[in-house]
This record gives C-alpha cells, sequence and structure tokens, in this order.
C-alpha cells in the first residue's frame, strides 16, 4: 500500500502543475518528488504522467487514480484529527434524550453546526418522557437531556431552562364523542377513557383513577388517540406535524397549557468537550 508520503508527492504533483513546484510545496527536493511518484507508478503498474513534454501531464489512468488518491488523503487526514481529538478527552460519542415537548429550530441548527464541528464524532438521539429522561441522565445513558420543566431534580443533576416553550392541548379523534361538545369541563372528560404518559421506569408512581391506557410516548398516544381510544395531552406541534389533519382539538378551560422545557446533566457524568459545545448551543 502506497505510504501517505508517497500520495502527498502524486496529489502534489498533478495539482500543482510540476515535480519541482510540487517539492516547493512540500518542502521537499524535486528528486524526491520525482522518485515518490515513480515508485506509485511501479507499485500500482500504471503510468500516472506523461513524460514526454516539458511539462508532466495526468494521464487517463492518472486523472482516475488522482481522484482516488485524495480520497485516501482525506480519510487519513479525518482519522489524525479523530485520534488527536480522542487523546485530548473528547467523548467517542454523545448521547441526547429528548421530550417530545421541545421542538426547536435552535436544535436543527445546532445539530448542522454539530457534524461540522465533529464529523467523526458518533451522535445519539433518544426520546423519552419525564421520569425515564431523569433515570437516563443519572445513569450516564445520555449526557444531556431536554425534558419538561420539573419543581424538583434529584441532587446529583443540573438543569438550566431553555428559551423556547411549547403548547400542549387535548385532543380526540374525529369520531370520539367528546369531539362533538363545545364546552368541555373536566367531568366529561372523567367519563371517557384518558390516554395518559407512563414511565417506563416508575409505571405506577402515580397511578391515575378512572378509565386510563398508558404509553411512555406522546407518539404512541397521538397514534391511540387517533384510533379513537380516548382524549390525551399532546404537543400541539407534534399533531400538527405528524397527526395528519386526524384530531380535533378540545375546548376545555385551562387548555391548551405553556410548557417550560430545561436542558439538564449529570454532575456525577457531565458532559465532555462535544457534549458541552452542544449544550451551549441549545442555552445560548
Amino acid at each position: 500500500m502506497a505510504s501517505h508520503e508517497v500520495l502527498q508527492a502524486f496529489v502534489q504533483a498533478a495539482t500543482q502543475g510540476s515535480f519541482s513546484a510540487a517539492a516547493r510545496k512540500l518542502g521537499k527536493s524535486q528528486s524526491t518528488v520525482s522518485a515518490a511518484v515513480a515508485s506509485l507508478e511501479i507499485d500500482l503498474d500504471v503510468v500516472l504522467f506523461d513524460r514526454s513534454s516539458r511539462k508532466p501531464t495526468l494521464t487517463p489512468a492518472g486523472h482516475v487514480l488522482l481522484q482516488r488518491a485524495e480520497q485516501v488523503l482525506e480519510a487519513s487526514s479525518r482519522l489524525e484529527l479523530a485520534a488527536s481529538q480522542l487523546s485530548q478527552g473528547l467523548e467517542p460519542k454523545v448521547t441526547i434524550a429528548m421530550s417530545d415537548t421541545y421542538q426547536s429550530e435552535r436544535f436543527e441548527i445546532a445539530l448542522k453546526a454539530f457534524e461540522h464541528r465533529y464529523p467523526d464524532l458518533e451522535l445519539e438521539w433518544l426520546i423519552a418522557e419525564c421520569e425515564d429522561l431523569i433515570a437516563l441522565v443519572q445513569s450516564g445513558r445520555a449526557q444531556i437531556a431536554l425534558i419538561e420543566a420539573q419543581h424538583i431534580y434529584p441532587p446529583d443533576l443540573t438543569h438550566s431552562p431553555v428559551a423556547e416553550r411549547t403548547e400542549i392541548a387535548l385532543f380526540v379523534a374525529p369520531t370520539h364523542p367528546l369531539a362533538r361538545v363545545e364546552n368541555i369541563d373536566s367531568q366529561a372528560l372523567q367519563q371517557h377513557r384518558e390516554l395518559r404518559l407512563a414511565s417506563i421506569i416508575s409505571p405506577n408512581e402515580t397511578r391515575p383513577m378512572g378509565r386510563v391506557w398508558s404509553a411512555p410516548s406522546f407518539l404512541m398516544l397521538m397514534e391511540m388517540a387517533q384510533l379513537g381510544f380516548g382524549w390525551a395531552e399532546l404537543p400541539r406541534w407534534l399533531v400538527e406535524r405528524f397527526g395528519n389533519a386526524e384530531l380535533v382539538e378540545l375546548n376545555v378551560r385551562g387548555w391548551p397549557r405553556s410548557v417550560a422545557v430545561d436542558a439538564l446533566w449529570s454532575r456525577q457524568h457531565p458532559p465532555g468537550p462535544a457534549g458541552s459545545w452542544m449544550l451551549s448551543q441549545m442555552l445560548e
């Protein structure tokens, strides 16, 4: 396999237009560059340059292999960068756990910037709610969580509010009896099945009274509501984007309600450099 230095000599000779210009660019002698290119031609059993004139020009095979050589050098450069970042303490993976109550253009912009800044770093994006989000951060499974703001957090967690808020409203399928009622009170709601969020970690922590079906995500609750199984509290943005106009918003006093969102991270498992950078983008 051709060495990094040999490929650099070939690429520079091709892009600079001469062996002498390539030598100046690389800080080497012309004979060293010429020997490297000749060695590559022998190894590949291909003529890369037509040397019949004073100025060597790429052969058709040389044009094809130039692209491949540039790809190899780019991959090698990315490998060296990734190794350097890891050796300096960059985490190999960032996991962000998010509630569907959080929806923000800021996060989408931050993701694009993250991809540009850390192109080879693995990013994992989880969806969870309430106690499940807290458990993910406490265990170190996720470095950052975006959660509907809570009154109290465990002492080992740190939180900070994000600028964006969301609205949660009550929805049913058009065929549901409540869809035909203009003004609905709490007593009317209690006569019909509630579709409620339930934690995977602590499913029985707050067992509600009455007829209830539960699920650990808003998307699952939305699908249950679309099928006519009951009424559900759902983020308005989620219904607008994924509800396919198959839900009706209920007119209930006190609804919709505005929801604040916190960014959450652990004191015991704090985000590394990349996670901290991502967190700073969301808290700007």
